[in-house]
């Protein structure tokens, strides 16, 4: 993201960021002209600290902790010349960002969960992105910003219910949405979309039971019309033929 990109307050901003920060902070990619950095999980809380103590920053307030899931980032469903891969719900970037095209740049992620932490400055009416990335895909653990902002408390465990994210020194980690005996995450992209069982009440037994799914699995993906001999204009309405 170049800094011309930027209108003239994201530009101040962007230059007080970095001359506070300096290489702890990489400038993430963009085209809609929003500011956001990516931190290391070690500077994490430091640089939370910074951004929200400094009188030129001000960022009081946590608006929002999300968790991300990377699996199979970029990946189409289908290889076919003429669907294309930034379509219907693709959004898919690949590749690092050349400096100077941000029209084109593409995205490659640093591991498979990441957690973004979007900002609000009250004081100087500025928002912000700050994206970290977990260092181990098989137990994702970052610091918990929750004595930096008081708000991230449920934001945390939502995205520990939902991505099985820990939020090292969260004072109470445990599920928010889900049911207190569900099993995995749901958020994840290796979760089956129908679910690994169904929930209803039993008026025999007197409770709530879990059985089976009982739905069949969809792939739900757009139709793509291919240009092959199916489609042929001679071979129109011949049927079985």
């Amino acid at each position: 993201m170049r800094l011309k990109d930027l209108t003239p307050r994201y530009a101040a901003l962007a230059g007080a960021i970095e001359a506070k920060l300096g290489e702890r902070l990489e400038r993430l990619p963009t085209t809609t002209g929003e500011l956001g950095y990516r931190v290391s999980p070690d500077d994490l809380l430091d640089v939370c600290r910074t951004l929200r103590d400094a009188p030129e920053l001000k960022f009081e307030m946590l608006m929002d902790v999300c968790g991300v899931d990377y699996q199979a980032y970029g990946q189409d469903e289908w290889q076919t010349s003429s669907a294309t891969g930034t379509g219907f719900s693709r959004g898919t970037l690949r590749e690092a960002p050349p400096i100077d095209d941000v029209e084109h740049a593409t995205y490659r992620p640093a591991g498979r969960f990441a957690v973004a932490y979007h900002l609000l400055s009250i004081t100087h009416n500025h928002r912000l992105r700050l994206k970290t990335f977990c260092a181990n895909d098989e137990r994702p653990i970052v610091d918990s910003v929750n004595d930096v902002w008081s708000s991230a408390d449920w934001f945390e465990r939502e995205a520990f219910d939902l991505f099985g994210i820990l939020f090292r020194g969260h004072p109470d980690l445990r599920r928010l949405l889900t049911d207190y005996g569900f099993i995995g995450h749901p958020f994840r992209k290796d979760f089956p979309l129908i679910g690994n069982v169904e929930v209803r009440y039993d008026p025999a037994k007197g409770r709530v039971v879990y059985e089976p799914v009982s739905i069949e699995p969809r792939t739900l993906v757009p139709k793509v019309i291919r240009d092959d001999a199916r489609y042929e204009p001679d071979l129109k309405d011949r049927g079985n033929a």
